[in-house]
């Protein structure tokens, strides 16, 4: 097969979240597998920092736009890391050339529509100029998620039939438009229908893509069935259930030579499933050294690392938080991060008060990051919503027993330790038994009482998530399986 990926973000190019690493590793892992795959992204200016050499290429285009103007593009070119899989880059300096993707402190780009229907227009032309069969297209969030529409409708010159699929990374952004903004495509107004581009009077790019794309994907099983419903569903779950069997959800997976504790350039002492107390101890007395804290192996080290966000649960963090710290008791907290000035401003008051027990790195380091999950006794994740979540998968290769939300990849990817789990040898983690702060406290208590007064199960847990397979190859497969499947049924579905 032949797969067309379209992403804004794809490491080492561009990044602000999991949509990069997913995008920056999937394709090579499906190339690897026999099968051709390309990248199309914007040229931001990130793409030039990432350290990889970018070429020009021959193809340019223009795209007509309202008011008699044409706006020009050419294609830049590089490869991702792995070297299997070439990744092509819309460049033009007006629209993407700026210090950030989508916006800056006062909020979103106000011409962020046509920054990404310019995008997806020629994207479908750079595929066209290619001159290769396209067999599948994977568009990715919002920000792609016209381009079946388009497709569709006839613009760019590509078969109408072209299977499509739209990969959901985070339903909460959806790309929501004035119907001004529908000129923008090119298409005449009778397009602007509300099967396709309209929606209550305006234009929203990921409901666009999720009626027009002949199969939805989301990053985690429970994260499909949870955006069917009112509660996660972001005002799409109506249209999202009407789908059926047309949305599913494939778990992302994270790359094992990167994570491995065994291999890790960033952490002091390297261990793997047979030495992971040893190593972790060694790794926990150095990171108390380094952010600050009374160097104490028997004290429990509480890990954070990610957006400071009320999403990640951080309205349970802080009280818990708080009491751990007004009542001195014997945990100490080292939180990576940053997000919400609000939340930022209260760890750093915090920190002072009590440097002690909690060091709080404002910002994001990504060798931090590495050592503060081998150095962990456990990693907290009590998130509101997460679609996947990566740094779940992260803590069970190195060791580190989480206490999550079950919800959407949580769900999916933590087992929760129970009487059940534990003589089955399943259990890999402590979920939250309601969304509050009492039962986060709770679910650290029982999590800390195994650790201490329980070694013998606490090894098991530790082992059976360590030695759990969450690499690329297990989730390319899936995908794999899901394009050979949308691709067969568009073919029969034509005839």
């Amino acid at each position: 097969m032949n797969i067309v990926y379209l992403t804004t973000e794809s490491i080492p190019f561009a990044k602000t979240g999991g949509l990069a690493d997913v995008c920056g590793t999937l394709p090579s892992v499906v190339a690897s597998a026999g099968h051709q795959c390309s990248v199309i992204m914007p040229a931001f200016d990130s793409i030039r920092r990432a350290g990889i050499p970018i070429e020009r290429t021959d193809i340019s285009f223009a795209i007509d736009m309202p008011g008699d103007r044409i706006v020009g593009g050419r294609v830049l070119k590089s490869t991702l890391p792995a070297g299997n899989v070439p990744v092509y880059f819309i460049d033009q300096p007006m629209y993407y050339s700026r210090p950030y993707l989508y916006g800056d402190k006062h909020g979103d780009y106000r011409d962020n529509a046509e920054r990404f229907i310019f995008y997806c227009r020629a994207a479908i032309e750079v595929m066209k100029r290619l001159d290769k069969r396209v067999d599948l297209i994977q568009c990715n969030d919002w920000q792609s998620a016209i381009v079946p529409a388009l497709i569709q409708s006839g613009c760019g010159g590509l078969p109408v039939d072209t299977p499509t699929v739209l990969s959901i990374h985070n339903l909460a952004y959806q790309g929501s438009f004035s119907a001004d903004a529908f000129p923008l495509t090119g298409l005449p107004w009778d397009e602007f229908r509300s099967e396709s581009f309209e929606f209550y009077g305006g234009m929203n790019f990921l409901k666009t893509g999720i009626v027009s794309a002949d199969h939805v994907c989301t990053v985690s099983p429970t994260y499909a069935r949870e955006i069917k419903t009112p509660i996660h569903g972001c005002g799409l779950d109506p249209i999202l259930r009407s789908l059926g069997d047309r949305v599913s959800g494939i778990i992302n997976g994270i790359d094992t030579e990167i994570w491995n504790p065994a291999k890790d350039v960033h952490v002091v002492r390297n261990y793997d499933v047979e030495t992971w107390e040893s190593g972790k101890l060694e790794n926990k007395l150095s990171l108390q050294a380094e952010m600050g804290l009374p160097s104490d192996p028997d004290v429990p080290l509480i890990g954070l690392v990610g957006r400071l966000a009320e999403q990640k649960g951080w309205d349970l963090i802080l009280p818990v938080m708080r009491e751990h710290l007004r009542e001195g008791r014997p945990t100490q907290w080292a939180v990576l991060g940053s997000g919400d000035p609000v939340i930022e401003s209260e760890l750093q008051w915090l920190a002072e008060e009590h440097p002690d027990q909690l060091a709080a790195h404002i910002g994001f380091s990504d060798p931090l990051a590495h050592r503060i999950e081998a150095s962990s006794d456990l990693f907290l994740m009590p998130s509101r919503y997460e679609p996947c979540g990566l740094n779940q998968l992260y803590s069970l290769r190195y060791g580190t027993v989480c206490v999550v939300t079950a919800t959407g990849g949580l769900a999916d990817t933590i087992v929760d330790t129970n009487e059940e789990t534990i003589n089955k040898g399943t259990a890999t983690g402590f979920h939250l038994r309601s969304y509050d702060a009492a039962s986060l406290d709770s679910a650290i208590g029982d999590a800390l009482r195994l650790r201490f007064h329980e070694k013998e199960i606490w090894k098991k847990i530790v082992t059976q998530g360590m030695t759990r397979d969450w690499s690329w190859r297990k989730s390319a497969f899936q995908y794999i399986d899901l394009y050979a499947r949308t691709i067969s049924l568009k073919r029969r579905a034509g005839k």
